[in-house]
């Protein structure tokens, strides 16, 4: 809807990304903001929006299920959560780029059993107020700062929408299937440790 306020967080991109997110304007009310690392190019749309729930996407994530929204926003209000997720698939990916994305889905259940919800910033739609009373995204965090906020949810508070958002396989590519197994597996064995994402795990880097 061209009502439908949305912020883009652009950290110095050279492929013009600025410029593909205003050829929408006709369908959406679109601003350009400036970036950085992902929790503060989240924090600062955030800060900006004055509606009570906000939704963050990476920006190569496409939303195939044309009620996926509507169904999110009418779960987060109905059982008044505070933070609700999906399911996050690989478009075009092989079956390696699947398994991994299986095994990431799988872990969003039972994140829940050990009271730390697991959501990533791909898809997290945030009551805005409980957004803001924990303090948004962890600026000083290098590595994994949606998880570092979403396991700071109850777990009475956290949804997982049925659904599909679709990403692309680009990080598997860059930095290889058995590194991102590893920093998941580090990831989990840190999960109580909120040091440890405020460490460089040459994420960003490779």
């Amino acid at each position: 809807m061209p009502s439908t306020r949305t912020y883009i967080a652009d950290a110095n991109s050279t492929d013009g990304t600025p410029g593909i997110a205003r050829s929408f304007a006709d369908r959406l009310d679109i601003e350009v903001i400036p970036g950085g690392l992902p929790a503060v190019g989240r924090n600062a749309g955030a800060a900006r929006a004055i509606t009570p729930y906000v939704l963050f996407l990476d920006a190569d994530m496409e939303l195939p299920d044309t009620t996926l929204l509507r169904r999110s926003l009418e779960r987060m209000r109905k059982r008044r959560l505070h933070c609700l997720t999906t399911h996050i698939w690989c478009r075009g990916g092989d079956w390696m780029d699947q398994l991994l994305y299986a095994g990431s889905n799988l872990t969003q259940y039972s994140s829940c059993l050990i009271n730390q919800p697991f959501a990533t910033g791909m898809y997290m739609l945030f009551d805005k107020s409980r957004f803001d009373e924990l303090g948004g995204f962890h600026e000083q965090a290098l590595y994994a700062e949606d998880y570092l906020l979403s396991k700071k949810v109850g777990t009475r508070r956290f949804g997982i929408v049925r659904g599909t958002a679709l990403t692309t396989n680009r990080r598997f590519r860059k930095m290889g299937h058995f590194h991102i197994v590893g920093l998941f597996l580090k990831t989990a064995l840190n999960s109580f440790d909120d040091n440890y994402f405020l460490r460089d795990q040459h994420y960003w880097h490779s």
